[in-house]
């Protein structure tokens, strides 16, 4: 490991028989990084985390964390992380507490030390009031925060959740992020898998990747600048209309009107350049048939992400 780089991952291919879950992969990540892997089902986001996490050897390439081969060195990796799998895959026949004391002796945490870090990290994610109960009788959210609570109980300096927050209630996502960037605080690299836009938001650097290939690496700022989101003669724009959603086909089809999508009652579009605002604002008054103002806007990570899909599916 050199120049505060923690994850290094370098042309990393994975082959499952006639299926490639990973192309060619390339980038590192940081040091005290929030990094947001984003991607649709199937792409080989969770592939990548096994092979980074010693899980899976990659048919080519390679990649290491805290300067050790995942390949070649994986229990030197798995001894050095944390690692939040998208499934709840605790013993739910174990209580709360018997599955952490399970999970830190595994990782070779003992005795005092042992039974410390244990009431810290249940201080922390609020476990205290569960640890006599059994871990499969938990709800959803309950079952993603006792998972944290063992990927981080042996204080690892680099964590990998995949999914953490899916299929729980927004309150308890909320928490959980609350959770997350505490971690962050502390200097831990975090490395990340969502859908949720709002998520990759609170990321420092992310990546997208479409069936096996990641087709771009930033920063939030950066990927909205790509050209490939806002190509030439191209623009945003944007307005409220109640009900939306049920005319969006007739707003897409307005010439000019290159795509959009609706956010609630917000309309979000890709114009021509060459449309001023107030033209579009009487075009979709007329539509509508009520007065509708048209500001510009500038691009979503869901357009970037629904841009970048587009031009991969057009390069195949």
């Amino acid at each position: 490991m050199s120049g505060g780089t923690t994850i290094s991952i370098n042309e990393v291919t994975k082959i499952f028989g006639p299926i490639t879950a990973l192309k060619d992969v390339t980038f590192d990540v940081s040091a005290g990084d929030i990094f947001g892997f984003m991607g649709p089902n199937g792409s080989g986001k969770s592939t990548l985390i096994r092979v980074l996490c010693g899980m899976l050897a990659p048919t080519g390439g390679s990649a290491s964390v805290l300067g050790y081969d995942c390949a070649r060195q994986p229990d030197e990796v798995k001894q050095r992380i944390g690692y939040m799998p998208q499934r709840f895959s605790l013993y739910p026949d174990l209580t709360v507490r018997e599955n952490m004391q399970l999970y830190g002796s595994l990782y070779g945490v003992f005795g005092d030390e042992l039974r410390g870090r244990i009431a810290k990290v249940m201080e922390r994610l609020s476990l205290a009031q569960f640890q006599r109960q059994l871990a499969g009788t938990l709800s959803g959210g309950w079952k993603q925060r006792l998972s944290l609570a063992c990927a981080i109980l042996h204080d690892p300096p680099v964590v990998f959740l995949d999914e953490p927050t899916s299929g729980i209630d927004p309150v308890s996502r909320s928490q959980m992020w609350e959770i997350l960037l505490e971690l962050a605080g502390q200097g831990k690299t975090l490395f990340i898998t969502t859908h949720y836009m709002d998520e990759a938001a609170r990321c420092n650097r992310l990546g997208y990747i479409y069936f096996a290939r990641v087709l771009a690496l930033g920063t939030t700022e950066e990927l909205v600048a790509l050209p490939a989101v806002t190509p030439e003669g191209t623009r945003w724009v944007e307005f409220l209309y109640p009900g939306a959603a049920r005319r969006l086909s007739d707003i897409l089809a307005q010439p000019g009107v290159l795509d959009g999508t609706v956010f609630g009652n917000n309309v979000h579009l890709q114009v021509q350049a060459a449309l001023s605002d107030g033209e579009l604002g009487r075009c979709f008054s007329e539509l509508l048939g009520e007065e509708v103002s048209v500001n510009p806007a500038r691009p979503t990570l869901s357009d970037v992400f629904v841009a970048l899909t587009g031009e991969s599916k057009r390069d195949v």
